[in-house]
């Protein structure tokens, strides 16, 4: 099940993130990039800026995207490790869309995640970048 994550509640998503975080992305990243990924996720202003959907089985946090709605840009997209290619993040996805049909949205993907981005039909905007020591690359999904 995918259902709006109350703000009240963003806080208890974060192991979720950072579990993965850890196992998928820390290790492609110099010190300075974990850093800078936990100072984000400690940026309670910026977090509160944030819209965040949960994917739920039997009311276990399974996934997360968080996104900025004013800049139609996805800033956090995690699946626990054991229910990764099953669906939960293209179905994320797809509730994401439907709250911005016809729009155009931007990700700066990690190396790990290029590829699902692509299956997503996001395109490279950019060649692979890091800020921070966080590595990415721009993508940006354009709507038929």
């Amino acid at each position: 099940m995918i259902r709006p994550i109350r703000p009240e509640s963003e806080p208890a998503c974060f192991p979720l993130i950072r579990k993965t975080f850890l196992t998928f992305e820390a290790p492609e990243y110099p010190p300075e990039g974990i850093t800078a990924f936990e100072d984000f996720l400690n940026d309670s202003e910026t977090i509160a800026r944030l819209d965040f959907l949960g994917a739920y089985e039997s009311e276990v946090l399974i996934g997360v995207i968080g996104w900025s709605a004013s800049q139609n840009h996805i800033c956090l997209f995690f699946v626990d490790e054991q229910f990764q290619r099953r669906g939960v993040g293209k179905k994320l996805w797809g509730s994401l869309q439907q709250n911005f049909p016809n729009t155009s949205i931007t990700v700066n993907s990690s190396p790990y995640a290029v590829p699902f981005y692509r299956h997503l039909g996001f395109l490279e905007t950019s060649s692979e970048q890091q800020t921070d020591g966080i590595r990415y690359t721009p993508m940006r999904y354009d709507p038929d």
